[in-house]
């Protein structure tokens, strides 16, 4: 599923040379150059050869399981056989998820409208042509929580000049254009709703505040009242013109090639909330401007904010439909001193991206577990069936958001924006809590890091701004009880990983025999929780999950798979510790 990421991207400090530590994407806002680790290697001791043993007995019957279920020889095959499509491997293909086949049936297209709009881009560029900056790689010492700082409130402080200033105008040109057409393309009428959205919260951004008790309030303001515009949009279906009128209903029906506009308004409206805090929290730019992700978050835009600019960030067409998510100031550097990206670099990425797409192809030939899922088809299900089938789920949930993630964010590579990497790891090689949502829509939550976790107090508020956070990601997806549910699981879940971490601190501890262990029986924990969380949020539901804990307790088979499966859990535990442990031997720590 994955290839070596691409150099030019994450330069590699530490040791030279090729190294497992390669397959997991590196990229500057997920790779902080740290002091490299003397720490002895275990790869070849007496322990870890019996957990190869372990892996390759148990790996097989884990894929092994899943495809004995997806045969139309199985006696539930008829109940989840009208879920299935013709296949291109020799098999049907379960392409029954909504969400993933919405983006297959239309990869062609988006192929297309990524060229339509990249051949004019570069043609603008060639026009226009200013030096690049150094390289966005570089080296940078970055730190999630840095890079999610929040400078004082500093309203219409004077930017810094760009250093081109016709060619950033020529730009911003052709990005407000290019994105208000793709707007008509894709929503028709619904483009003037979200214009007028766009228009009103600009007017608000720039209004002047002072520096009383609003201008201390605008932050809440601003994410409350584009979070309750979230739900009126929903209630009201994107404020369709019809509810109010009959003669109104015709225009609802020039609705372009996705009339729900309001449904992926979402990522918009993160979008709206960063330009209008990055502007409100504005302080003087500096003369050397940054070049490294942190910086160019952390720092004021080099550019004066226009209406052009404004629609340029919010509507930016390789990232408008799903992401990943840029701040203003990051796009705005971005835009006033582009990154240095080697074609060699994009096309390894590229490379990523097929990778990924393939590995999707085969697992939903193989494996029809969404079917089952999706018509409840758990009959003659034993208990590690029912377990293997949710695993599989989690992972195509991971691959259906990986692959438009990635192949967006490679379409603004290729127009020399630099965005975050929105998935770090596999979603299999993840047991710490707190790590996993590090590098799971990592873009998002880097967000949620500047704009709501920091500002709530942080690390000094712990649980508070945990819950709170959590509550917001539930309800910016969707209004739900389950997702509320999910919120709040996560919430709870997240917490006893916190206080272990108090109790026994790693720089204190970690140099212990026993340390290693005690930590990998609490990665076990954390991984059966975070399992649990997000069945309940994305797969199962409530229901779903308690019919899968009672065949699990509620026989010896379900009890003895259960111990089985915590044992060959704290097995891979102990192989990702270790190989987190190899990335800092190379000096990199992902903090995830």
């Amino acid at each position: 599923m994955s290839l070596p990421a691409p150099a030019s991207l994450a330069p590699r400090p530490g040791p030279a040379g090729r190294s497992i530590t390669d397959l997991t994407v590196s990229i500057p806002t997920n790779s902080a150059p740290v002091p490299p680790s003397t720490t002895r290697p275990l790869w070849r001791t007496r322990e870890f050869a019996f957990y190869y043993v372990v892996f390759a007995l148990v790996v097989p019957l884990m894929v092994y399981v899943p495809v004995r279920l997806s045969s139309p020889t199985h006696p539930n095959y008829a109940l989840y056989a009208h879920r299935l499509s013709p296949g291109w491997l020799g098999r049907q293909v379960d392409n029954s998820d909504p969400q993933y086949r919405s983006f297959r049936s239309n990869l062609c297209p988006l192929l297309g409208l990524a060229a339509l709009y990249l051949v004019p881009a570069q043609l603008v560029r060639h026009l226009y042509p200013f030096p690049l900056a150094p390289a966005s790689a570089a080296a940078e010492p970055s730190h999630v929580h840095a890079a999610a700082s929040v400078p004082p409130a500093q309203p219409h402080a004077p930017p810094a000049s760009p250093a081109h200033p016709r060619a950033v105008r020529a730009r911003v040109r052709f990005l407000a254009g290019a994105a208000l057409a793709l707007l008509v393309v894709l929503h028709g009428v619904g483009a003037l709703k979200i214009l007028a959205i766009l228009a009103l919260n600009y007017a608000l951004a720039l209004a002047p505040k002072g520096a009383g008790r609003w201008a201390r309030a605008w932050p809440a303001a601003v994410i409350v009242g584009n979070m309750a515009l979230l739900f009126v949009n929903e209630r009201t279906d994107g404020w369709r013109l019809g509810s109010l009128h009959a003669a109104l209903r015709t225009p609802d029906v020039l609705g372009g090639l996705l009339p729900r506009w309001h449904v992926s308004f979402n990522i918009t409206m993160l979008r709206i909330v960063s330009f209008a805090l990055d502007v409100h929290w504005q302080t003087p730019a500096p003369s050397d401007p940054p070049t490294d992700h942190r910086g160019r978050t952390t720092t004021s835009a080099p550019v004066v904010p226009s209406f052009a600019l404004y629609l340029a960030y919010t509507l930016y067409p390789p990232l408008y439909i799903a992401g990943p998510i840029m701040t203003y100031n990051d796009f705005a550097h971005q835009l006033a001193r582009p990154p240095a990206l080697a074609p060699r670099a994009r096309a390894a990425y590229a490379a990523r991206v097929a990778a990924s797409l393939l590995a999707m192809e085969a697992t939903l030939h193989a494996m029809w577990v969404v079917a089952i899922k999706d018509a409840g088809a758990w009959d003659a299900l034993g208990p590690a069936d029912m377990c293997l089938v949710g695993f599989w789920n989690l992972v195509v949930v991971w691959l259906k958001l990986l692959i438009p993630w990635r192949f967006f964010r490679l379409w603004a590579l290729l127009d020399g924006v630099d965005p975050p990497e929105n998935m770090v790891r596999c979603v299999a090689n993840n047991y710490s809590t707190l790590g996993f949502w590090r590098s799971w829509h990592r873009s998002y939550n880097l967000w949620l890091l500047r704009y709501i976790y920091i500002p709530l107090g942080g690390g000094r508020n712990v649980v508070l701004s945990t819950v709170l956070v959590f509550t917001f990601v539930a309800l910016w997806h969707d209004l739900s009880f389950r997702l509320l549910a999910w919120g709040w699981l996560v919430s709870l879940f997240v917490l006893p990983e916190l206080a272990a971490r108090r109790a026994v601190p790693a720089h204190t501890f970690g140099a212990r025999r026993w340390f290693r262990h005690a930590a990998a029986v609490g990665g076990v924990a954390n991984i059966a929780m975070m399992m649990a969380a997000n069945l309940v949020g994305f797969v199962v539901g409530l229901d779903g999950v308690a019919r899968l804990g009672a065949a699990l307790v509620g026989s010896p088979g379900g009890a003895a798979f259960l111990v089985i499966a915590l044992a060959c859990l704290f097995v891979a535990v102990q192989v990702m510790r270790e190989y987190r442990a190899e990335e800092r031997r190379r000096g990199i720590d992902r903090k995830c």
